[in-house]
């Protein structure tokens, strides 16, 4: 595999393992990979009365800075503008909505590693 191939390998596969995770945690998976004009919506899931959009962001090492570091602000208003219209795009009246990140680190060797962050931002 090259470049965008590998890359879009190891995408499909961290939101594979975090639609699985979140599930496995008793959240019920609406959504995979929503797109609008604005952008796209990773995982839109509900856990219990809450809607939550989870952004994923798999790597296959930190050499670059870890998955967390690549919420910035700017990333946060657009996952939250793509909530809002997620939810009206599917007639969703005025539920709470949370922001959930899903940090995935794929090692050449051995297991990944997982981590959910809930509300971050």
């Amino acid at each position: 595999m090259t470049g965008t191939t590998t890359k879009q390998a190891l995408g499909a596969y961290g939101e594979s393992l975090a639609a699985r995770h979140l599930t496995a945690q008793g959240m019920v998976l609406l959504d995979r990979n929503w797109r609008c004009d604005e952008g796209e919506l990773d995982l839109v899931l509900r856990d219990r009365d809450v809607l939550v959009v989870c952004e994923v962001k798999t790597r296959s090492s930190d050499r670059c800075g870890t998955p967390h570091e690549a919420i910035t602000e700017p990333k946060l208003a657009r996952l939250r503008r793509l909530a809002v219209r997620w939810r009206e795009a599917h007639g969703i009246g005025a539920v709470e909505i949370r922001l959930d990140l899903v940090a995935i680190i794929r090692p050449r060797r051995g297991a990944s590693s997982v981590d959910h962050v809930r509300g971050i931002g």
